[in-house]
């Protein structure tokens, strides 16, 4: 997406920002993310906040005004929202201004420190409520993925029977149905953990969901995975997240299946910076779970 500074945005957005914050100074933008068009830490009378936006009405600026509800969803694990606004300026714009959390990203490489201080924060996630968020199960309706996959890029079904795949997939969303809070898009830049790792926030709440509690942990085996864990040492780790225990095999052999396809289909057709390694990532794990 088009990335916009300070001084490139349209003077109606400069009014509603300042109307809000008061005198502003732009401490630095923000490089990482991809589904936003401003990403600015600015600094107002009350201090510093994290100003996102998005230009136009698409699927990205469906995904910033969840995150902008995250708040409640999660509180005390997502950033608070100070304010929302849509603005017109010549094309619709979705500005949220949100509490500036200031942390590193955690390290998910295998032995790090790090990786218990995400199991602890994943339980957090766990024990909230999904209620107020899509099921997963619906947004994972479409379930023809290796299929598509096998006509787009055959060499990556090599070693797969797409068909048993498919079948899979189709079991995969009745597998996945529970009532709590899901992020669905965990991985290293999404924990912001202060110096001491006293405190942890998790951002970018694009697309949350309801689902069964051991999903976000699944989610996080793949992730471990692509930072270099084998899979079983992936899936030791996800036994000290309590809600691991409540899955069942079939269920997450169905998830890894499910994950597999959707990401190495998604490489293939509108990859994105690391999209290679996280489907090379999630074949694998598939694979693990169908031969153990």
């Amino acid at each position: 997406m088009e990335r916009f500074t300070w001084d490139d945005l349209p003077v109606t957005i400069h009014s509603a920002v300042q109307a809000r914050l008061g005198s502003i100074t732009v401490v630095r933008e923000i490089e990482q993310g991809q589904n936003c068009n401003v990403a600015l830490v600015l600094r107002g009378d009350q201090g510093d906040v994290f100003l996102k936006g998005v230009r136009g009405v698409s699927p990205q600026m469906r995904w910033l005004r969840n995150e902008s509800g995250a708040g409640e969803l999660a509180p005390g694990v997502a950033p608070e929202t100070r304010f929302s606004e849509d603005i017109d300026a010549e094309a619709p714009w979705l500005i949220v201004g949100f509490e500036y959390v200031n942390g590193r990203p955690a390290d998910l490489s295998p032995g790090s420190d790090d990786l218990a201080t995400v199991a602890t924060t994943v339980a957090r996630i766990n024990g909230l409520s999904g209620e107020a968020a899509q099921p997963l199960s619906k947004r994972w309706a479409s379930t023809d993925w290796w299929t598509k996959l096998a006509a787009e890029a055959p060499d990556k079904v090599a070693g797969f029977n797409p068909e048993e795949l498919t079948d899979w997939c189709r079991a995969t969303p009745s597998l996945i149905e529970g009532a709590a809070l899901l992020h669905t898009d965990l991985h290293e830049h999404q924990f912001m953990i202060d110096d001491d790792s006293s405190s942890v926030r998790v951002i970018d709440w694009g697309r949350p969901a309801s689902g069964a509690a051991w999903v976000d942990t699944a989610f996080l085996v793949v992730r471990l995975i692509a930072a270099g864990h084998e899979p079983g040492e992936a899936e030791e780790w996800a036994s000290t997240v309590p809600s691991w225990s409540e899955r069942t095999d079939k269920a997450v052999t169905a998830f890894a299946c499910y994950v597999a396809g959707l990401w190495s289909y998604r490489a293939a057709t509108t990859p994105f910076p690391g999209a290679t390694r996280l489907a090379t990532a999630a074949r694998q794990y598939a694979r693990h779970r169908l031969t153990s």
